[in-house]
């Protein structure tokens, strides 16, 4: 590779990150301390959040364009110890991951939270801890993790123009769900072995929950913060803790 084009991707990587960092603290300021009755938002790239219901209906109003998503966010709420969404966000539902790739496709479902949404870039994870206080947000590449997890290979039948069955979208979480990618166990095991480490204290795990880690690492390439809700500050990583 030549130097000039080293430097390139260089730059473009630290655009990125710069980029998922200025998205992963404003939504940590701006969804930490809102109550909202969706778990799923569309972030636009004039930073509006709306949330799914809002989006579908500006859809139909022509008042926004599915050009104009950015972010896909799901906000998540717990009262107290949730290792699994502590440490890896994106366990939060094996339907996310689904949901933003076919939104992104220009789709729409009926039940599922599936709407246009074409010019999506981002998909975050916004977990809320009651117990502690405090936000733990992650914001991936959206392209990166289609192509890491697959997922449009598992995509068959059941797309009429711009519509998807949701016994289809069923059927492709379920697939999704299903493949070992993470160090050899699927969705479900991976979600399991952490619970049972961390909630279980099984000390036969340590080794599988680290290659899980390694495995969502390098799958997800999340940029993640924690803030903190009282004291209005993202936490620097050597004063994290579960709980």
């Amino acid at each position: 590779m030549k130097v000039d084009e080293l430097l390139k991707r260089l730059e473009n990587i630290r655009i990125d990150e710069d980029e998922r960092r200025e998205i992963a603290e404003y939504l940590a300021q701006t969804l930490g301390d809102k109550e909202s009755l969706s778990a799923y938002h569309f972030m636009t790239k004039d930073k509006t959040i709306y949330d799914f219901g809002s989006y579908e209906n500006l859809l139909e109003s022509n008042k926004v364009s599915p050009d104009d998503a950015f972010v896909y966010v799901r906000n998540d709420y717990f009262i107290g110890y949730h290792p699994v969404t502590y440490f890896y966000p994106f366990f939060v539902d094996k339907y996310l991951l689904v949901d933003v790739y076919l939104s992104k496709l220009g789709l729409k479902a009926d039940v599922y939270h599936v709407a246009p949404a074409t010019g999506l870039k981002y998909v975050a994870a916004v977990i809320k801890f009651q117990y502690t206080n405090r936000v733990v947000v992650e914001v991936a590449d959206i392209d990166n993790v289609v192509t890491n997890t697959n997922l449009p290979t598992l995509i068959y039948g059941g797309v009429r123009d711009k519509h998807i069955d949701d016994d289809e979208v069923d059927k492709i979480a379920s697939r999704f769900s299903s493949q070992k990618l993470f160090a050899g166990y699927n969705f479900s095991m991976a979600r399991k072995i952490i619970r049972g480490y961390y909630e279980g204290h099984y000390t036969s795990l340590p080794k599988d929950v680290k290659a899980i880690r390694d495995a969502y690492n390098r799958i997800f390439q999340p940029y993640r913060i924690e803030y903190d809700l009282k004291s209005k500050r993202i936490i620097p990583w050597f004063e994290r803790k579960l709980f």
